[in-house]
């Protein structure tokens, strides 16, 4: 995959622009910008410095090698993030129109998944659902992943304001993860659904909205095999020179705030709050939307069976009541909202098995049930609506197939990993995987 990703493609489709007519492109996430600072020692904002060199800079792959390419725009995707944010906000609170039709069972507007709805910016995740459990399908949020929604956004704005076709845009993704390689060879994300009406019939074959993706490691190895000291490209920002204005205005003032503000102070975009975790902040968004609309409400977190599994419950107080004169107490509290978090495989396969549909009775007439719940369920718990088949009650789960989530992608640097050059052992000797995985966040 890597050799094919970076030394075949990159190869066959990354000569000289100008001879190829090609528009080169890049898009960065947040945790490989994480993983390349805790490696080499710097902040994310240096590491993110490096990488626009890397891609970008006349020190980076417009120098090294005989290709001489380098990249016209790299985008934060933290930029599509936060759509993709509003937009996850947006989908619960619609799904919170179904109804209950007249044999008890919820129903929903088609628009909207299904309750719980579960996010779907994890390929690995998405993956598995796809090939082995179809019953939890209608839950999937419908929303793009951030490295999809920026493949979108760049070759729909770029072709169309550029008047080129789609293929002279080679978009490349630098991701955490190598699911995130399968993701972009998905038949829906290409061209095929987005292109205008006039062009639909025409017969092209399809041209994907992200060309290839490869990962912090590799990204890395990349520099190698061009012959560039990774580590030691300049930490400054690329000069704004070197970056053409993005044909859209609008466009431009949102990937890249910092033209707009002063040169001197010029910022990436800001990341989000350590309490957002590591794989993007949707659950977190979501909290604090249900949190905004309904005033006075509180916010519960109970801990699960381990790190990766947390439940989340939205209260508020029982409406005042002019008989009763006693304060109200946190017994009384209305449950509102319940969400949770599961990451890693193995608590995925309990979550998928909860949200099972029970098996009917062989019985004739006999309707299904589901073992009830255990009456000892601790106060806590119970608050949270917690029980092993209780999911339907919740309005939305993050999910993310790799454990500690996607700062711990399989295409991260990771602790024991040799070959990056010196600098990036230092501070590493004797570290388990775990601490190591905890810079990353803390990065």
């Amino acid at each position: 995959m890597l050799r094919h990703d970076v030394e075949g493609r990159w190869r066959t489709d990354l000569p000289n622009g100008a001879v190829d007519g090609k528009l080169f492109v890049a898009s960065v996430s947040p945790q490989v910008r994480a993983s390349i600072a805790a490696t080499y020692g710097l902040s994310e904002r240096r590491a993110g410095r490096i990488i626009d060199q890397l891609l970008g800079g006349s020190f980076g792959l417009a120098s090294g090698g005989r290709h001489g390419t380098g990249f016209t725009w790299i985008v934060d995707t933290n930029a599509m993030r936060d759509a993709c944010l509003v937009l996850s906000g947006d989908e619960v609170a619609a799904s919170s129109l179904s109804f209950t039709d007249t044999n008890g069972s919820s129903s929903s507007p088609s628009s909207t998944p299904k309750k719980p709805i579960l996010s779907s910016a994890c390929p690995g995740w998405i993956c598995y659902a796809e090939k082995t459990h179809p019953h939890v399908l209608p839950h999937l949020s419908h929303l793009k992943s951030p490295q999809a929604l920026t493949g979108t956004l760049l070759k729909t704005v770029l072709s169309q304001r550029l008047n080129i076709r789609p293929d002279q845009i080679w978009h490349l993704a630098v991701m955490p993860c190598f699911d995130k390689k399968l993701e972009a060879s998905r038949e829906e994300l290409t061209d095929v659904y987005w292109r205008p009406s006039s062009q639909a019939q025409e017969p092209t074959p399809p041209v994907r909205d992200v060309d290839c993706v490869i990962t912090a490691r590799e990204l890395v190895m990349l520099a190698d095999t061009r012959g560039i000291s990774f580590p030691s490209l300049p930490q400054k920002p690329l000069p704004s020179s070197a970056i053409p204005p993005f044909p859209d205005p609008i466009m431009d003032s949102y990937l890249f705030p910092y033209r707009h503000h002063n040169p001197r102070k010029r910022r990436r975009r800001r990341n989000q709050d350590p309490a957002s975790g590591p794989s993007g902040g949707y659950l977190l968004h979501v909290l604090q939307t249900q949190l905004a609309l309904h005033p006075n409400s509180t916010l519960h977190t109970i801990r699960g069976r381990n790190a990766d599994v947390v439940e989340y419950a939205v209260t508020r107080p029982p409406p005042a009541s002019s008989s009763s004169q006693a304060p109200p107490t946190g017994d009384q509290d209305e449950t509102i909202f319940r969400a949770a978090r599961y990451y890693g495989f193995r608590n995925i396969t309990n979550l998928v098995r909860k949200l099972k549909p029970p098996k009917p009775r062989r019985l004739p007439g006999a309707a299904a049930t589901r073992p009830s719940a255990s009456s000892t369920a601790s106060k806590t718990r119970s608050v949270a609506g917690a029980n092993n088949n209780g999911l339907a009650e919740y309005g939305y789960i993050e999910v993310m197939a790799c454990p500690g989530g996607c700062t711990n992608g399989g295409g991260q640097i990771k602790v024991d990993d040799v070959g990056l050059g010196d600098r990036s052992r230092e501070g590493r000797e004797g570290m388990s995987q775990k601490e190591w995985l905890g810079r990353v966040d803390e990065a």
